[in-house]
């Protein structure tokens, strides 16, 4: 027996040693001298997982000789060993815990199963072709305590992965938090409101109704309307009424990124797939996963972009830069643009497919000259909002600055109108708000409030037209043609006449 009191201390100092990724191809060498030492002519480690079933094999010399020409544990070997049953080893009296697997004339085996906290984590199965003898009690007690040995390091293994994937999805988790985070903290530096969309004339009541509908729902909203006219107030608006606003409203303006960005802003990307990319990075869809994404300005994205962002809506997968691993978000959808994307549909500088898949609903916010009537509300919005910040108490706006107002154009719509309060507010030194000489100097709309007739842009546009057509005597297509002279493509020149109302005035003769 001194041979296995040397082997048990040998392979116990061994493995107390090794690092958890070397214990696994060490086992089989244990078993290997195991083998030798109790003079055997294969075994075998079973190992079982979680739901009792074999997770894996390791045998010597290999699985053939120690099982069969099957090379597999046969199912009767697995079923006792799995329950740990107390067994009787034939030649062997008061050894309990112990399976005899199968005896014939010219094979013993001796199955040892071994438990950690009262579960069966593996079993080591010994096997010789000889007449069967039994085995003695002292080599079966010895075999034990080397199965033992066996079975607690591969038990450390296994808590040791168990370990790291509990590492690994706080890690995960954490990363999501802090990503999260700093979202909002950059969110935060921008003061907003859901009661910011101030007014109540009927184009904005609309426009309202129209939110008031959608926001339930899961439906693609596209918000149209000029620069200024407040589509991230409504994005939030929608997002605060819907039934993801327990998640994260994620937004990204479009315009403000270079095209070689972009993509990386919206998908993320792995570490090392580009030069600066010095760690993995989550993309905003990723961030949005079960909220909603606010697509400013999407009429700028070039058509490589619109190809996978129609890919995200259609089927909700993407892979980051530098990955081949596909992702799946549930992500609702918010654009917004100030372009005619029906003109860059013509003109195929938009896909078709991407624009009817945004314009689920489409929403047109209205441009502040078509909102006179609510001037004088957003007049005192601005002033109670930017009072405090500013060492102000304004308490009066005279009648005439609210005309000069009302009177204004408003090319830059509401954000024009908040700067232009704030600068006024500056210069007021007493409790009358004061416009700044700079205000006059701005073109004024008439005071009757309708627009000048020809001084609109179709108006202008459909003059221009129907002129360059006459001087090209009515060609859209061919030599010295209307198209060419305008520097756009026939399709589109015939979409912009057909938008405008103009017929094709007939062609002269040569």
């Amino acid at each position: 027996m001194q041979r296995f009191e040397l082997l048990v201390a040998t392979l116990s100092s061994q493995f107390a040693r090794l690092h958890v990724e070397e214990i696994s191809p060490a086992i089989l060498g244990a078993l290997e001298r195991v083998g030798r030492a109790a003079d055997v002519d294969a075994c075998a480690l079973i190992e079982f997982s979680d739901g009792e079933s074999v997770n894996a094999v390791r045998a010597w010399p290999n699985a053939e000789a120690a099982f069969g020409n099957g090379g597999w544990p046969p199912p009767s070997l697995v079923d006792r060993l799995v329950r740990g049953e107390a067994a009787p080893v034939l030649g062997v009296d008061g050894v309990g815990a112990w399976e005899p697997a199968r005896h014939s004339r010219d094979r013993s085996e001796l199955g040892v199963p071994v438990v950690v906290g009262e579960r069966v984590v593996c079993a080591v199965v010994f096997c010789a072709h000889r007449p069967s003898q039994g085995w003695p009690a002292p080599v079966v007690e010895w075999l034990r305590v080397i199965a033992e040995i066996l079975g607690v390091a591969l038990q450390r293994c296994r808590q040791e992965a168990a370990l790291r994937a509990s590492v690994a999805t706080i890690e995960r988790l954490n990363a999501r938090l802090a990503a999260d985070n700093a979202y909002l903290q950059e969110e935060i530096k921008t003061y907003h409101d859901f009661d910011d969309i101030v007014g109540d004339g009927a184009s904005l009541r609309l426009a309202l109704t129209r939110l008031g509908q959608v926001a339930p729902t899961n439906s693609s909203v596209l918000l149209l309307g000029e620069t200024g006219t407040g589509k991230e107030l409504f994005a939030r608006a929608l997002h605060d009424r819907s039934r993801r606003r327990t998640r994260a409203l994620v937004k990204i303006n479009c315009a403000a990124l270079p095209p070689t960005l972009i993509e990386s802003e919206l998908f993320g990307h792995e570490k090392g797939s580009f030069t600066g990319a010095v760690a993995m990075r989550q993309g905003r869809f990723e961030l949005a996963d079960g909220g909603t994404i606010f697509l400013d300005e999407i009429g700028e994205l070039t058509p490589e972009i619109q190809a996978k962002l129609l890919r995200v809506l259609e089927e909700g997968e993407f892979e980051r830069v530098g990955s081949s691993r596909t992702k799946r978000v549930d992500v609702r959808l918010i654009a917004a643009t100030h372009r005619d994307l029906e003109d860059d549909v013509a003109s195929g500088r938009f896909r078709a497919d991407l624009y009817y898949r945004l314009s689920v609903y489409p929403i047109r916010l209205p441009a502040l000259r078509e909102r006179i009537e609510d001037i004088p509300s957003l007049v005192w919005f601005f002033v109670q909002r930017h009072q405090r910040e500013l060492g102000r108490r304004i308490t009066e706006v005279p009648r005439a600055v609210m005309a000069s107002l009302q009177h204004h154009s408003w090319p830059g719509n509401v954000r024009e109108l908040e700067n232009v309060i704030e600068r006024a507010m500056i210069g007021s030194t007493g409790d009358t708000l004061q416009l700044d000489e700079t205000f006059g100097r701005i073109k004024k709309r008439p005071a009757d409030d309708s627009a000048v007739p020809g001084d609109t842009l179709d108006a202008i546009q459909r003059t221009h037209i129907e002129a360059i057509l006459a001087d090209c005597g009515g060609r859209i297509n061919g030599k010295h043609n209307a198209a060419e002279r305008l520097g756009v493509h026939p399709n589109t020149l015939r979409f912009r006449m057909k938008k405008l109302g103009i017929k094709s005035p007939n062609r002269r003769r040569p």
